[in-house]
């Protein structure tokens, strides 16, 4: 799957790769890909990372309800307690094991980076 971004030909990867019950997400940041734009703040890059995530997801056929494992980097520890109830919103009922690292990313103006594991279980 794609989302448009033109750093995936670039560097070479997938938005996301489904194999059977499985869908992995590759690391995603705030980025809206429609306008090529990143928003200044960290709450709105996480609103439009999980927005491309779950777009993702969902052209795999999966959703958010099916994710497994997240993994979060933010470039600030005081990004975490910002973040904290964007993500919570999307995944509070969900509780898939995750893991937030602070770290530098690719460019100043990425602020959060999010990865995620999606697994579909049979009802």
């Amino acid at each position: 799957m794609s989302s448009g971004s033109p750093f995936e030909a670039e560097a070479g990867y997938s938005r996301a790769v489904a194999d059977g019950d499985w869908c992995f997400v590759a690391g995603t940041t705030g980025y809206d890909y429609a306008t090529m734009t990143m928003p200044d703040d960290v709450v709105d890059q996480t609103r439009n990372a999980l927005a491309t995530i779950e777009k993702a997801l969902s052209e795999a056929g999966f959703s958010l309800k099916d994710v497994v494992r997240a993994r979060y980097y933010v470039t600030d520890r005081a990004y975490v307690s910002e973040v904290f109830p964007v993500l919570g919103a999307a995944f509070g009922d969900i509780r898939p094991a995750a893991t937030m690292i602070v770290c530098d990313l690719n460019t100043p103006e990425m602020k959060i980076e999010i990865e995620v594991t999606a697994k579909r279980t049979q009802m």
